[in-house]
């Protein structure tokens, strides 16, 4: 038998960690229960952290972990898969194809920044979306230093005022302080369709937001979007024109295109529809997770958001679900009743908030240190031990907060 995983984002190895856990405890040896981990690179990329500086260094290596619960990993993208011949066909970085059968999948493939038809985004805007991007990023800020003090070279405007935005924006005064020097002119401006920033943190936090900005001295564009971008800058649909050299795009997300291929229903995301135990009705042998998947979260109509606080624990009860069918074992149905929400807000801190209400509970310096722990220990891999790794992935543990 065996169990083929698609990603290695945070969905992808806690659905390895707790497919495996699962073998393990129902004493099945790996030869009897193959769990096969297919990505590009054995590695996970810290996708939160990466509107910081030194993108490149984040990133954790799977390679040791996967070995220690006996997790079989292939390199390569998977290009298609065949779930009628329960077939995914995968290319590696050679351009070389292999095909890989399977008894179950689970579609872990993410999710990715999506960017509209606007005239001059595919040119000139920047993103932390993916490692590569949030690089050239950086690289294109440090680039700037060559160029002279004039024109918007000082000045970074990034489009959408949701999580990503507004960590990226108040993240930036700092990075570029460390590039220009103390004295530069620096300008940070957010731009959001909405009428009010944060739309999605209700009442409660987003005073403490609005301050936050304030303090920061980001300025904001609200109840207007991007009209065009060119070498100059960004024209919004209000008419205004910011000179700018430096456009970061950070509005809306959609599934990976893989979950495409799968024959079922999806929402306005691409995600998969799933039931309570993460299978894709009417395709045998599939499961989603992660944000390929469009779950609920409980009895009362919350659904898991694209986080990677759901993604760890989707994952987890995905692999564990998925296990679980070909060892004949009972599923774990789905289920995330707490939520909560850590914003970094650059050097004015950050907030916590708990509940699908975001309730606020802590604000700047502690919130800070609980997002740093957040950020630098909870989301990482866990030890390349195997007692350790495997119980790291308990279901019904993962994600708690």
């Amino acid at each position: 038998m065996r169990l083929v995983i698609i990603g290695a984002g945070f969905a992808g190895m806690y659905a390895a960690l707790s497919a495996a856990r699962l073998r393990d405890i129902q004493g099945v040896s790996p030869r009897d229960l193959e769990i096969a981990l297919v990505a590009p690179e054995p590695t996970l990329v810290v996708r939160p952290r990466l509107y910081e500086q030194k993108p490149e260094t984040l990133t954790a290596p799977l390679q040791e972990v996967l070995k220690a619960i006996d997790v079989v990993y292939v390199q390569g993208s998977a290009e298609t898969v065949d779930t009628k011949s329960r077939m995914v066909d995968i290319c590696d970085a050679k351009g070389a194809k292999t095909s890989l059968s399977y008894d179950r999948l689970v579609v872990a493939t993410g999710s990715r920044l999506f960017r509209p038809n606007i005239p001059g985004l595919a040119e000139h805007a920047f993103s932390v979306d993916q490692l590569d991007d949030a690089i050239a990023l950086d690289r294109h800020l440090h680039s700037l230093t060559e160029r002279p003090a004039r024109n918007g070279r000082d000045t970074v405007v990034v489009a959408g005022g949701g999580f990503t935005g507004i960590e990226t924006a108040t993240e930036m005064p700092a990075r570029l302080r460390s590039i220009f020097g103390n004295s530069a002119k620096l300008r940070v401006v957010i731009v959001d369709r909405n009428n009010a920033i944060a739309p999605d943190m209700g009442a409660g936090p987003r005073p403490v937001i609005e301050g936050a900005l304030r303090k920061l001295g980001v300025e904001t564009r609200l109840g207007a979007g991007v009209a065009s971008l060119d070498k100059t800058g960004v024209t919004l649909t209000s008419g205004e024109h910011i000179e700018a050299e430096t456009v970061i795009w950070a509005a809306g997300m959609r599934a990976a295109p893989l979950t495409a291929q799968i024959p079922a229903e999806r929402d306005s995301f691409g995600r998969l529809l799933v039931d309570r135990d993460l299978r894709v009705p009417g395709v045998p042998g599939v499961f989603a997770t992660g944000d390929a998947a469009r779950a609920a979260c409980d009895d009362v109509g919350n659904y898991a958001l694209m986080s990677c606080q759901h993604a760890v624990r989707m994952g987890a009860f995905a692999g564990n679900n998925a296990a679980a069918e070909l060892l004949g074992v009972a599923p774990k149905h789905y289920h995330q009743e707490v939520y909560a929400t850590c914003l970094d807000l650059g050097e004015a801190g950050a907030i916590f908030t708990r509940g699908w209400d975001r309730k606020l509970e802590l604000v700047g310096g502690e919130a800070k240190k609980t997002k740093q722990q957040i950020n630098t220990v909870w989301i990482y891999p866990p030890q390349a031990k195997r007692a350790a790794a495997l119980a790291s992935a308990d279901p019904e543990r993962v994600g708690e907060v």
